[in-house]
């Protein structure tokens, strides 16, 4: 299997200059090939393969006046920016025809200078050192090894993100490190003021970047909007923001990783429940849950719902949003996922539709839906105290087909084995 292993690197002011210069290129070519492609359709015309697209935007281009500056970078880059076109667009048209899996898939948009620019290195292109990495063209660049690379890498990216720190990112092929088997099986139940309880028992507190930080945000946004969008002042608050996006985005991904790896470790089995977060995300006004008076704009309307919900206990929608997006769970499954798959775990995904938080999970009697404020519940049934995500990742661990729990309700458990296909 492949698998990335990212590093910064420092360059020197010439070699940033080198660059931009590939980025540019890099994202040329690409625009170029695209707007090719796009007049072809328009005109009813299939769309040319990828040889042609070579032929006419890298070699025959740099012949001309307007683009013989392509021959001043390695051609590597150029290349494989016409690759990930051709391939951007079989995913879509896959997409399309219901052969790709998962969510729909858009056609290739323009690439801009404003967003992250990247350029991929094959062999031939580039030499690994032992304290530099060296690029066609670019020169050799100081890296710092955080970890070895398991193997002899097949390419290389280089990356430079919005807070203009530059990454080398390597494909390395990889053997599957399969751990002892263990036991333990674990559900659990992701949360917001608690990012995730264990079927254990156990609670795990997220970080929460954005939340403790939201006072820093809103002063350097403010700094933003007053400036002249264009001037070196803009620039220099963009950045601002976007050296704390990232410093926010590795704090997440920290913790998300270690978090991953100590539950992977300990279980073979992880069972997860199956959220709809960007459904979640942009959720505004729930119309069961709030009180809207006829002949109200949709303003008033989602103001009305928040005074409602606040006055019933439960947090505002909006607030719920960015509170979600903070936490990060669906990079929190997809970490699981993968890392289930490499270490020979078995991790399955139940439907979102099981009423994991309305069930006892000692006598399995259904008590019906509990609103947000409700932390802990007492089952009319059994008499039973229950904590109420602890309950319902014992309940999610028993809908996942686990019966080592007190009871065995959940009946035919409709899961996704994600340890052995995807989800």
């Amino acid at each position: 299997m492949k698998s990335r292993f990212k590093y910064r690197i420092y360059p020197t002011p010439g070699q940033k200059y080198r660059l931009a210069k590939l980025f540019g290129c890099v994202r040329v070519v690409w625009n170029d090939s695209l707007t090719c492609c796009q007049e072809k359709y328009k005109s009813g015309e299939k769309k040319p393969v990828n040889s042609e697209l070579q032929k006419q935007f890298i070699t025959q281009a740099k012949k001309t006046e307007d683009r013989e500056w392509l021959s001043e970078v390695s051609a590597i880059p150029l290349q494989q920016s016409l690759n990930d076109l051709n391939q951007a667009y079989q995913n879509f048209f896959n997409s399309t025809k219901g052969k790709r899996k998962g969510r729909p898939v858009k056609p290739p948009k323009f690439k801009t200078r404003k967003s992250k620019q990247t350029a991929r290195f094959t062999k031939g292109g580039f030499k690994v050192g032992q304290h530099k990495v060296y690029l066609a063209k670019i020169g050799k660049l100081k890296i710092v090894w955080s970890r070895e690379l398991l193997a002899a890498p097949s390419s290389v990216t280089v990356i430079k993100d919005s807070a203009n720190r530059y990454f080398l990112s390597f494909v390395v092929e990889t053997s599957s490190e399969v751990l002892p088997k263990t036991d333990n099986s674990v559900g659990i139940d992701l949360g917001i003021k608690t990012f995730a309880t264990l079927s254990n028992g156990q609670k795990i507190n997220a970080p929460l970047p954005l939340k403790k930080r939201i006072k820093k945000y809103r002063k350097l946004s403010k700094s933003l909007s007053n400036k002249t969008r264009g001037s070196k002042r803009y620039e220099r608050a963009r950045l601002k923001i976007a050296k704390f996006h990232a410093k926010l985005k590795d704090t997440r991904t920290d913790f998300l990783h270690k978090l991953s790896t100590e539950i992977i470790r300990e279980n073979q089995t992880i069972v997860l429940e199956d959220l709809n977060v960007s459904g979640m995300v942009k959720k505004r006004c729930d119309p069961a849950t709030t009180k809207v008076a006829s002949g109200q704009t949709p303003r008033r309307q989602q103001a009305q719902g928040n005074a409602d919900q606040e006055r019933e206990g439960a947090p505002r929608d909006h607030k719920l949003s960015r509170a979600i997006s903070d936490l990060g769970w669906r990079q929190f499954r997809t970490l699981l996922e993968g890392k289930a798959e490499k270490c020979g775990r078995d991790f399955r995904v139940i439907s979102r539709w099981e009423a994991t938080s309305q069930i006892c999970s000692s006598c399995g009697f259904k008590g019906g839906k509990l609103d947000l404020s409700i932390r802990e519940w007492e089952c009319l049934n059994c008499g039973i105290k229950h904590d109420r995500d602890e309950n319902a990742a014992i309940n999610i661990l028993v809908a996942g087909g686990q019966s080592e729990t007190l009871n065995g309700c959940g009946g035919k458990p409709k899961t996704t084995a994600s340890g052995s296909s995807s989800l």
